[in-house]
């Protein structure tokens, strides 16, 4: 009898445990107050986190608005932002989100948030995941588990995203796009082919995947890298002398020089010096401190390669210095000061203890890049009939257009609508062109890196009539 006891009580026990962890491996909670932010949410948001891998010690926290048009029906978009290692909450508040900073002075108190007009959310339904592990309020039980890398993000954002979808039936038939800007586009193309194999081969839930959103997307460091200096030329920032001299002796290679082409290397350093005092990520801007550490990419317009030299983690530019207000990265600073705030943790269901402070873009994040171009996987996914949306801020030197649109030409699909402006209010907005694989490339006049940060109505007019399969 007391026998029997003990194992029904060792069996509750166990059953509580699993429930315990079955409530670590995908939790989420319903938030409809800010700290920050006057009155109740007017959209509806959650955040949570979902356990990946088989011991499920990697925990990827998101943060998850709900489509404010017709959420049964419109696009479900998982979106990725960039680094590797800057936080989700980049892309909710700075870019596509329905809500941002209002830029003013810090006094002490709590930065307010305020509405965006432009928020993709107007026509779509976006779940903003912090990854990889170690980026944002995402983080690993285990040492080994901290450890990631391209492939390694890969893996774990599919998990994430049908694990999500479990979690969330209603939205099982809804279109699914991926998306994401820089550094996302080496492992994003990669992410879309595995959901792709991974449908095909009966992994469950099916997803009911449409097509990929990239803008100004690391693709391939031949491309992007080679591509600053005919930018830089055609911008004004070099003399026509120094282009003709880099174009003579460095023939092309301006990424990895040989250390034995002397006169191309003095030349790229003339190159650099005229323009190491630019804003590369939107070349008009002043050149202000970044705030957090510096985000690859970022940090490689300077090391002349996107390429690591080693696996060490480094993947930042520590600058020790503020913005000052009047310069765009002054918000960065604002997001600093309320996202640390205990309010602000408990409103948005952080565990605690699981981080230590909060970082727009993590420094040290143990993370490997493997993947240096991702030619192979744009022309598999648009032999499979995915549709895709390429844009890139015209101002952006961390990743020029110029290099986009040649490796789009690479992959050699016939012209459906050839090159011309696209309009808003009657105004140009910038220019595209679309393909037979169903890619549509558009420039943004004026953008920058992370172009719907700098020209938001643009890149929500552009984003909005793509996803509805309207022309630009």
């Amino acid at each position: 009898m007391v026998r029997s006891e003990a194992m029904y009580n060792l069996c509750i026990l166990f059953l509580l445990v699993l429930q315990g962890w079955s409530e670590l491996a995908a939790s989420h909670s319903i938030v409809e107050f800010l700290p920050g932010f006057q009155g109740p949410l007017p959209f509806e948001f959650e955040t949570g986190y979902i356990g990946v891998d088989e011991s499920e010690d990697v925990q990827l926290f998101y943060y998850f608005v709900k489509s404010q048009g017709n959420a049964k029906e419109d696009p479900l978009v998982l979106w990725l932002t960039g680094g590797p290692g800057c936080s989700a909450l980049s892309g909710l508040i700075y870019e596509i989100g329905p809500i941002y900073f209002e830029v003013v002075e810090y006094n002490g108190s709590l930065p307010t948030l305020v509405l965006n007009p432009h928020s993709w959310t107007k026509v779509a339904s976006i779940i903003f995941v912090d990854s990889p592990v170690g980026t944002g309020f995402s983080y690993a039980r285990t040492p080994l588990a901290s450890l990631t890398g391209d492939f390694i993000q890969i893996k774990q954002a599919d998990e994430f995203l049908r694990k999500w979808l479990t979690d969330h039936p209603e939205f099982l038939s809804n279109p699914v796009y991926v998306g994401g800007d820089s550094y996302s586009g080496l492992p994003l193309p990669a992410l879309v082919q595995l959901i792709s194999d991974g449908n095909e081969d009966g992994s469950k839930p099916l997803i009911n995947l449409k097509g990929y959103i990239l803008g100004n997307a690391a693709t391939d460091f031949t491309f992007d890298g080679n591509s600053k200096v005919p930018f830089a030329h055609g911008m004004g920032l070099i003399s026509d002398e120094l282009y003709e001299s880099l174009k003579r002796n460095c023939r092309g290679e301006y990424t990895f020089v040989d250390p034995s082409n002397a006169d191309c290397l003095q030349h790229m350093q003339e190159f650099y010096k005229c323009t190491s005092g630019l804003d590369a990520a939107q070349i008009l801007e002043p050149l202000c401190a970044f705030v957090s550490p510096k985000p690859l990419e970022l940090s490689f317009h300077k090391r002349r390669s996107l390429i690591l030299n080693d696996n060490s983690g480094d993947l930042v530019d520590p600058d020790p210095s503020l913005p000052t207000i009047g310069c765009r990265t002054y918000a960065y600073l604002l997001s600093k000061y309320w996202v640390n705030d205990k309010s602000v943790q408990k409103a948005l269901g952080v565990r605690e203890g699981t981080i230590g402070q909060w970082e727009r873009c993590t420094n040290g994040l143990s993370y490997t890049q493997e993947i240096f171009s991702t030619i192979k996987y744009h022309l598999y996914l648009g032999k499979k009939g995915y549709r895709s949306l390429v844009y890139s801020g015209d101002h952006d030197m961390l990743v020029p257009f110029v290099g986009t649109r040649a490796w789009i030409k690479s992959l050699n699909f016939s012209i459906v609508d050839d090159w011309r402006p696209w309009l808003l209010e009657s105004q140009v907005a910038g220019y595209t062109r679309t393909y037979s694989n169903q890619m549509a490339y558009a420039t943004v006049k004026g953008g920058g890196h992370t172009a719907p940060e700098y020209k938001p109505a643009e890149c929500f007019a552009m984003f909005k009539r793509w996803i509805s399969q309207e022309p630009l």
